[in-house]
Protein backbone atom coordinates (compact mmCIF):
# COMPACT_ATOMS: atom_id res chain seq x y z
CA UNK A 1 0.00 0.00 0.00
CA UNK A 2 3.03 2.68 0.97
CA UNK A 3 3.54 2.41 -3.56
CA UNK A 4 0.01 5.05 -3.23
CA UNK A 5 1.49 6.83 -0.49
CA UNK A 6 1.98 10.78 -2.40
CA UNK A 7 1.35 11.50 -5.31
CA UNK A 8 -0.49 9.56 -8.11
CA UNK A 9 -1.42 11.70 -11.20
CA UNK A 10 -4.33 11.23 -13.43
CA UNK A 11 -2.92 10.99 -16.97
CA UNK A 12 -4.99 13.02 -19.50
CA UNK A 13 -4.97 11.23 -23.40
CA UNK A 14 -3.14 13.83 -25.92
CA UNK A 15 -4.84 13.92 -29.37
CA UNK A 16 -3.02 14.88 -32.64
CA UNK A 17 -4.23 17.40 -35.21
CA UNK A 18 -6.72 14.86 -36.45
CA UNK A 19 -8.01 13.89 -32.75
CA UNK A 20 -6.67 10.56 -32.52
CA UNK A 21 -4.63 9.54 -29.79
CA UNK A 22 -0.86 11.27 -29.66
CA UNK A 23 1.42 8.22 -28.51
CA UNK A 24 4.27 9.77 -29.09
CA UNK A 25 3.21 13.23 -26.54
CA UNK A 26 1.74 10.46 -24.34
CA UNK A 27 5.28 8.60 -23.88
CA UNK A 28 6.79 11.99 -23.23
CA UNK A 29 4.22 13.19 -20.64
CA UNK A 30 5.02 9.78 -18.95
CA UNK A 31 8.83 10.64 -19.08
CA UNK A 32 7.61 14.13 -17.47
CA UNK A 33 5.86 12.51 -14.43
CA UNK A 34 8.92 10.02 -14.01
CA UNK A 35 11.96 12.40 -14.39
CA UNK A 36 9.49 14.58 -11.55
CA UNK A 37 9.13 11.73 -9.24
CA UNK A 38 5.79 11.28 -8.65
CA UNK A 39 4.61 8.17 -6.81
CA UNK A 40 2.73 6.29 -9.15
CA UNK A 41 0.10 7.27 -12.39
CA UNK A 42 -3.45 6.51 -12.72
CA UNK A 43 -4.22 5.62 -16.44
CA UNK A 44 -8.22 6.20 -18.13
CA UNK A 45 -9.59 8.39 -15.33
CA UNK A 46 -11.91 11.16 -15.24
CA UNK A 47 -9.23 13.29 -16.44
CA UNK A 48 -8.26 10.74 -20.17
CA UNK A 49 -11.44 11.33 -21.29
CA UNK A 50 -11.79 7.50 -21.16
CA UNK A 51 -15.73 7.86 -21.80
CA UNK A 52 -14.83 9.03 -25.16
CA UNK A 53 -12.31 6.55 -26.02
CA UNK A 54 -13.35 3.72 -28.22
CA UNK A 55 -12.14 0.02 -26.90
CA UNK A 56 -8.75 0.24 -28.79
CA UNK A 57 -8.06 3.78 -27.62
CA UNK A 58 -8.24 2.59 -24.72
CA UNK A 59 -6.09 -0.18 -25.05
CA UNK A 60 -3.69 2.28 -26.83
CA UNK A 61 -3.77 4.73 -24.26
CA UNK A 62 -2.89 1.54 -21.56
CA UNK A 63 -0.32 -0.43 -23.89
CA UNK A 64 1.85 3.05 -24.46
CA UNK A 65 1.74 4.33 -20.79
CA UNK A 66 3.01 0.74 -19.39
CA UNK A 67 5.76 0.29 -22.33
CA UNK A 68 6.74 3.85 -21.37
CA UNK A 69 6.37 3.02 -17.71
CA UNK A 70 8.37 -0.12 -18.10
CA UNK A 71 7.80 -0.48 -14.45
CA UNK A 72 9.38 1.83 -12.85
CA UNK A 73 6.01 3.54 -11.22
CA UNK A 74 3.40 1.90 -10.18
CA UNK A 75 0.10 1.91 -12.29
CA UNK A 76 -3.79 2.20 -11.31
CA UNK A 77 -5.98 1.91 -13.66
CA UNK A 78 -9.59 2.59 -14.39
CA UNK A 79 -12.44 0.66 -14.30
CA UNK A 80 -15.86 1.94 -13.22
CA UNK A 81 -19.50 2.92 -13.85
CA UNK A 82 -22.68 2.13 -13.34
CA UNK A 83 -23.15 -1.68 -14.30
CA UNK A 84 -21.55 -4.03 -11.33
CA UNK A 85 -21.60 -7.05 -13.69
CA UNK A 86 -20.56 -4.86 -16.52
CA UNK A 87 -17.48 -3.69 -14.47
CA UNK A 88 -16.99 -7.86 -13.27
CA UNK A 89 -16.74 -8.67 -16.94
CA UNK A 90 -14.53 -5.68 -17.79
CA UNK A 91 -12.13 -7.03 -14.94
CA UNK A 92 -12.38 -10.91 -16.20
CA UNK A 93 -11.09 -9.72 -19.72
CA UNK A 94 -8.62 -7.56 -18.45
CA UNK A 95 -4.62 -8.27 -18.39
CA UNK A 96 -3.61 -7.28 -14.86
CA UNK A 97 0.03 -7.41 -16.04
CA UNK A 98 1.95 -4.38 -15.34
CA UNK A 99 -1.50 -2.81 -13.33
CA UNK A 100 -0.55 -2.57 -9.42
CA UNK A 101 -4.36 -1.72 -8.58
CA UNK A 102 -7.68 -0.18 -10.19
CA UNK A 103 -9.38 2.71 -9.25
CA UNK A 104 -13.34 2.38 -9.46
CA UNK A 105 -16.00 5.08 -9.19
CA UNK A 106 -18.90 5.05 -7.39
CA UNK A 107 -21.98 3.84 -9.11
CA UNK A 108 -23.42 7.29 -11.56
CA UNK A 109 -27.11 7.96 -12.99
CA UNK A 110 -28.69 5.05 -10.58
CA UNK A 111 -28.13 6.88 -7.46
CA UNK A 112 -27.56 3.54 -5.04
CA UNK A 113 -28.49 3.38 -1.75
CA UNK A 114 -25.74 3.01 0.94
CA UNK A 115 -25.83 -0.67 0.80
CA UNK A 116 -26.29 -0.74 -3.30
CA UNK A 117 -23.08 1.42 -3.19
CA UNK A 118 -21.73 -1.11 -0.87
CA UNK A 119 -23.25 -4.13 -2.09
CA UNK A 120 -21.33 -3.23 -5.75
CA UNK A 121 -18.09 -3.11 -4.24
CA UNK A 122 -18.12 -6.10 -2.66
CA UNK A 123 -18.86 -7.64 -5.73
CA UNK A 124 -15.81 -6.39 -7.95
CA UNK A 125 -13.65 -6.92 -5.13
CA UNK A 126 -14.64 -10.56 -5.37
CA UNK A 127 -13.49 -10.19 -8.93
CA UNK A 128 -10.90 -8.21 -8.60
CA UNK A 129 -7.64 -9.96 -8.94
CA UNK A 130 -5.79 -6.68 -7.91
CA UNK A 131 -5.88 -3.98 -4.95
CA UNK A 132 -8.69 -1.97 -5.24
CA UNK A 133 -9.14 2.37 -4.56
CA UNK A 134 -12.63 3.60 -4.32
CA UNK A 135 -13.45 6.88 -6.15
CA UNK A 136 -16.27 8.69 -4.21
CA UNK A 137 -16.91 12.20 -6.38
CA UNK A 138 -20.67 13.06 -5.98
CA UNK A 139 -20.58 16.04 -8.66
CA UNK A 140 -20.38 13.49 -11.41
CA UNK A 141 -22.11 10.43 -10.17
CA UNK A 142 -25.07 12.17 -8.14
CA UNK A 143 -24.43 10.05 -5.03
CA UNK A 144 -22.55 10.59 -1.85
CA UNK A 145 -20.08 7.51 -0.35
CA UNK A 146 -20.86 8.44 3.40
CA UNK A 147 -17.49 7.31 5.74
CA UNK A 148 -19.27 4.73 7.25
CA UNK A 149 -20.16 2.56 3.85
CA UNK A 150 -16.09 3.22 3.34
CA UNK A 151 -15.40 2.20 6.72
CA UNK A 152 -17.67 -1.04 6.14
CA UNK A 153 -15.91 -1.67 2.52
CA UNK A 154 -12.51 -0.79 4.15
CA UNK A 155 -13.05 -4.37 5.84
CA UNK A 156 -12.70 -5.98 2.34
CA UNK A 157 -9.35 -7.23 2.01
CA UNK A 158 -8.34 -6.06 -1.34
CA UNK A 159 -10.32 -3.10 -0.88
CA UNK A 160 -7.25 -0.76 -0.17
CA UNK A 161 -8.44 3.04 -0.07
CA UNK A 162 -10.73 5.61 -1.63
CA UNK A 163 -9.68 8.82 -3.88
CA UNK A 164 -12.06 11.49 -2.00
CA UNK A 165 -13.11 14.03 -4.05
CA UNK A 166 -16.09 15.33 -2.48
CA UNK A 167 -14.57 18.65 -1.79
CA UNK A 168 -15.94 18.40 1.59
CA UNK A 169 -12.82 18.64 4.30
CA UNK A 170 -15.26 18.04 6.75
CA UNK A 171 -16.09 14.63 5.64
CA UNK A 172 -12.80 14.08 4.46
CA UNK A 173 -12.16 14.56 8.58
CA UNK A 174 -14.59 12.13 9.16
CA UNK A 175 -13.70 9.40 7.20
CA UNK A 176 -9.65 9.59 8.16
CA UNK A 177 -11.25 8.88 12.01
CA UNK A 178 -13.54 6.29 10.58
CA UNK A 179 -11.10 3.97 8.57
CA UNK A 180 -8.38 1.70 10.09
CA UNK A 181 -4.57 3.44 9.67
CA UNK A 182 -3.78 1.57 6.81
CA UNK A 183 -6.73 2.71 4.79
CA UNK A 184 -5.61 4.95 2.01
CA UNK A 185 -7.58 8.30 2.21
CA UNK A 186 -6.42 9.91 -1.28
CA UNK A 187 -7.74 13.57 -1.97
CA UNK A 188 -9.28 13.68 -4.90
CA UNK A 189 -9.03 17.56 -4.88
CA UNK A 190 -5.85 19.43 -5.95
CA UNK A 191 -6.80 22.43 -3.70
CA UNK A 192 -7.74 20.15 -0.44
CA UNK A 193 -4.67 17.23 -1.08
CA UNK A 194 -2.66 19.29 1.31
CA UNK A 195 -4.98 19.59 4.24
CA UNK A 196 -6.32 16.36 3.77
CA UNK A 197 -2.25 14.67 3.83
CA UNK A 198 -1.79 17.09 6.58
CA UNK A 199 -5.36 15.39 8.84
CA UNK A 200 -3.42 12.01 7.96
CA UNK A 201 -4.69 11.29 4.17
CA UNK A 202 -2.11 9.39 1.98
CA UNK A 203 -1.71 11.76 -0.55
CA UNK A 204 -3.64 12.65 -3.96
CA UNK A 205 -4.58 11.50 -7.23
CA UNK A 206 -4.14 14.93 -8.77
CA UNK A 207 -5.24 16.61 -12.42
CA UNK A 208 -2.39 19.73 -11.74
CA UNK A 209 0.16 17.59 -10.55
CA UNK A 210 0.80 16.40 -13.93
CA UNK A 211 1.44 19.60 -15.35
CA UNK A 212 3.63 20.47 -12.47
CA UNK A 213 4.73 17.45 -11.15
CA UNK A 214 8.00 18.30 -9.27
CA UNK A 215 6.80 20.75 -7.72
CA UNK A 216 3.06 19.21 -6.19
CA UNK A 217 4.59 15.77 -5.34
CA UNK A 218 7.66 17.86 -3.11
CA UNK A 219 4.63 19.60 -1.55
CA UNK A 220 2.81 16.44 -0.88
CA UNK A 221 5.70 14.66 0.48
CA UNK A 222 6.31 17.46 3.07
CA UNK A 223 2.55 17.32 4.04
CA UNK A 224 3.53 13.16 4.56
CA UNK A 225 6.63 14.39 6.92
CA UNK A 226 4.21 16.79 8.76
CA UNK A 227 6.09 20.09 7.59
CA UNK A 228 3.18 22.50 7.08
CA UNK A 229 4.96 25.49 6.48
CA UNK A 230 7.09 24.54 4.16
CA UNK A 231 4.44 22.51 2.79
CA UNK A 232 1.85 25.60 2.29
CA UNK A 233 4.65 27.68 1.06
CA UNK A 234 3.99 25.71 -2.85
CA UNK A 235 0.51 25.16 -1.54
CA UNK A 236 -0.28 29.32 -2.19
CA UNK A 237 2.24 29.14 -5.01
CA UNK A 238 0.43 26.87 -7.08
CA UNK A 239 -2.91 27.34 -5.61
CA UNK A 240 -4.22 29.81 -8.40
CA UNK A 241 -3.62 27.37 -11.33
CA UNK A 242 -5.71 24.65 -9.63
CA UNK A 243 -8.77 27.09 -10.20
CA UNK A 244 -7.77 28.09 -13.86
CA UNK A 245 -7.34 24.25 -14.91
CA UNK A 246 -10.63 23.31 -13.68
CA UNK A 247 -12.79 26.49 -14.68
CA UNK A 248 -14.43 25.29 -18.11
CA UNK A 249 -13.80 21.37 -17.28
CA UNK A 250 -11.59 18.50 -16.46
CA UNK A 251 -9.03 18.26 -18.64
CA UNK A 252 -9.85 21.24 -20.96
CA UNK A 253 -7.53 24.05 -18.58
CA UNK A 254 -5.06 20.92 -17.62
CA UNK A 255 -4.65 20.58 -21.50
CA UNK A 256 -4.31 24.12 -22.12
CA UNK A 257 -1.37 24.02 -19.63
CA UNK A 258 -0.02 20.92 -20.69
CA UNK A 259 0.13 22.41 -24.32
CA UNK A 260 1.51 26.07 -22.95
CA UNK A 261 4.49 23.66 -21.08
CA UNK A 262 5.12 21.56 -25.03
CA UNK A 263 4.50 18.58 -23.63
CA UNK A 264 0.90 18.20 -25.73
CA UNK A 265 -1.91 20.21 -27.54
CA UNK A 266 -5.14 21.77 -25.92
CA UNK A 267 -7.49 19.40 -27.83
CA UNK A 268 -10.50 17.55 -26.13
CA UNK A 269 -12.94 15.77 -27.44
CA UNK A 270 -16.62 16.54 -27.58
CA UNK A 271 -18.54 17.00 -25.64
CA UNK A 272 -15.54 18.96 -23.78
CA UNK A 273 -14.61 22.29 -25.99
CA UNK A 274 -11.07 23.33 -26.28
CA UNK A 275 -9.94 26.18 -23.37
CA UNK A 276 -11.24 30.01 -24.55
CA UNK A 277 -8.26 31.99 -26.03
CA UNK A 278 -9.14 34.20 -22.57
CA UNK A 279 -8.47 31.07 -20.13
CA UNK A 280 -5.13 30.45 -21.83
CA UNK A 281 -4.43 33.78 -21.51
CA UNK A 282 -4.57 33.20 -18.01
CA UNK A 283 -2.86 29.95 -17.91
CA UNK A 284 -0.08 31.54 -19.52
CA UNK A 285 0.39 34.70 -17.23
CA UNK A 286 0.56 32.03 -14.06
CA UNK A 287 2.94 29.46 -15.94
CA UNK A 288 5.28 32.86 -16.52
CA UNK A 289 4.93 34.16 -13.00
CA UNK A 290 5.43 30.67 -11.43
CA UNK A 291 8.43 30.12 -12.76
CA UNK A 292 9.75 33.47 -12.43
CA UNK A 293 12.71 33.07 -9.32
CA UNK A 294 11.35 34.53 -6.34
Amino acid sequence: MSSFLGTGVALATPFDNDGNVDVQALEKLVEFQIDNAVEYLVVLGTTAEAVTLTCSEKELVKSTIISTNAGRLPIVLGIGGNNTFGIIEEIKQTDFTAIDAILSVSPFYNKPSQEGIYQHYKAIANACPVSIILYNVPGRTSSNMLPETVARLAEISNIIGIKEAKGDMEQALKLIKAVPKDFLVISGDDMLALPITLAGGAGVISVIGQALPGEFSHMIRLGILDKAKKAYTTQYKIQDSIGLIFKEGNPVGVKALLEILGLSNASVRLPLTEATPELKIKIRQFVETFYVPS
